[in-house]
């Protein structure tokens, strides 16, 4: 069981590296993940299902107390970043198909592994548990919503399909999960979800190989539009840790929700929105989707060392807590608030 557990660890603190391997590997061999893309949604729905276990409905009204954090952060990241998308996106590029790419890679909900850099920082856990849930309860409606009004008149959207793929790959494996730690009061969180941690990890790799192999066209026979998608995604991933930052500085946050705040406003769940690509748009649409995947961690890494001063008081030269992380339980070693 140990081993099988570093093999999860191995995987969480490698993903700067594993994803681009991923990207690659879908993008030229794309016949042999082909057998893999009818278990993709089953795929994800585990994924949501063993990073939920560590959230409860007591998470929720913790949060609801003291709201403003979570509210700015799904502000951020639900509204602000599809607006800013659309409107640029708009401005820069020609194809409506891709625009819509842009508009649906800001509109999916906060990334499950937003929780695992919150942990490596020391962020406040309760409170982006809480945002997280939020966030995927809602994107069966809200992600329909905000392409129906931005991109809709250009490109048909399924909503009635997409509602139902949204709840069976996030919105009912989050419940679920957050029922059953309820349930046993915690204990699954300590016992059943670091066994299906590592496996969580190896189908979040299979998920993004697969998905990438709808890139095989694009990349060889790369435009220099695609080219500036990949830019203007790049620069647009930067921008929601630079958003949400400046919003931890206007609300003079303490030093854990600040963590929580800036990351939580940048990673999206990108594998959700190439599910959804892939089953309801062009193959162009794709395209913008799957170029996020590029950047969501290893910005992740990027973003947490330059801001590792605010983010860790007690750090060593690389930024990170000189004692290491424990993902799946931060608040054991969490420091005291600065």
């Amino acid at each position: 069981m140990a081993s099988w557990r570093r093999v999860g660890e191995l995987i969480a603190h490698n993903m700067v590296f594993i994803v681009p391997l991923c990207l690659v590997l879908g993008v030229c061999l794309p016949d042999a993940f082909a057998a893999l893309k009818p278990l993709v949604t089953s795929m994800f729905a585990f994924v949501t299902f063993q990073g939920s276990l560590g959230n409860n409905f007591f998470n929720l009204a913790r949060t609801f107390r003291r709201p403003a954090p979570m509210l700015v952060a799904i502000a951020i990241s639900q509204v602000l970043m599809p607006l800013v998308g659309w409107a640029l996106g708009g401005l820069l590029f020609s194809d409506p198909n891709i625009v819509a790419g842009i508009v649906l890679e800001y509109s999916v909900p906060i990334a499950v592994t937003s929780t695992m850099w919150i942990g490596i920082y020391a962020g406040d856990m309760s409170l982006a548990l809480g945002t997280l849930l939020i966030s995927t309860l809602i994107s069966p409606v809200t992600i329909p919503a905000t392409l129906r009004l931005l991109v809709g008149a250009t490109v048909q959207v399924d909503a009635a399909g997409m509602f139902f793929d949204m709840l069976v790959m996030i919105a009912l494996p989050a419940l679920a999960a957050t029922a059953l730690n309820q349930a046993t009061r915690g204990r699954v969180k300590a016992t059943l979800s670091p066994v299906l941690a590592p496996l969580a990890r190896i189908f979040v790799i299979l998920v993004i190989t697969t998905n990438s192999t709808s890139l095989h066209e694009f990349m060889f026979n790369l435009t220099p539009e695609l080219a500036g998608v990949m830019v203007f995604i790049a620069a647009m991933a930067s921008s929601g840790y630079l958003w949400g930052f400046a919003a931890t500085r206007l609300m003079h946050l303490e030093r854990e929700q600040a963590v929580t705040l800036t990351f939580c406003s940048a990673l999206r769940n990108i594998s959700a929105g190439a599910v959804i690509a892939q089953a309801y748009f062009p193959a162009a649409t794709m395209f913008p989707v799957m170029t996020g995947t590029l950047f969501n961690q290893f910005l992740a890494a990027v973003f947490g060392r330059v801001f590792s001063r605010a983010f860790t008081p007690e750090a060593d030269e690389n930024g990170l807590r000189a004692t290491g992380a424990d993902t799946r339980q931060p608040e054991a070693s969490r420091p005291a608030r600065a």
